[in-house]
């Protein structure tokens, strides 16, 4: 059985930081690109960043510089370092396994003004 989980999400000022995890189950991790989605309330799900098996990293413009994706082989676990947080950060983070099609259950980031 195939799952990512998601973890770390909370809530944080304006400012802040967090570090949010996927944790893989299954032999596939290594060979996936994986990637860290977001959805606001009323909005489209949005890509974040992606990491390829060979560590090439894509990262949408309003997350660069703030924003840093990494990945763990070792420990099948992705991760997304959120600096400099903003409101409009808002919203459910989802973790992606591609081109197999995973996706975790999604962690909630809310971040006060």
């Amino acid at each position: 059985q195939v799952q990512l989980v998601e973890s770390g999400g909370g809530l944080v000022q304006a400012g802040g930081s967090l570090r949010l995890s996927c944790a893989a189950s299954g032999s596939f991790f290594s060979i996936c690109t994986m990637g860290w989605y977001r959805q606001a309330p009323g909005k489209q799900r949005e890509l974040v960043a992606t990491i390829t098996p060979g560590r090439r990293i894509n990262y949408a413009d309003f997350v660069k510089g703030r924003f840093t994706i990494s990945r763990d082989n070792a420990r099948n676990t992705a991760y997304l370092q959120m600096n400099s947080l903003r409101p409009e950060d808002t919203g459910v983070y989802y973790c992606n396994a591609a081109p197999a099609g995973f996706w975790g259950q999604g962690t909630q980031v809310t971040v006060s003004s």
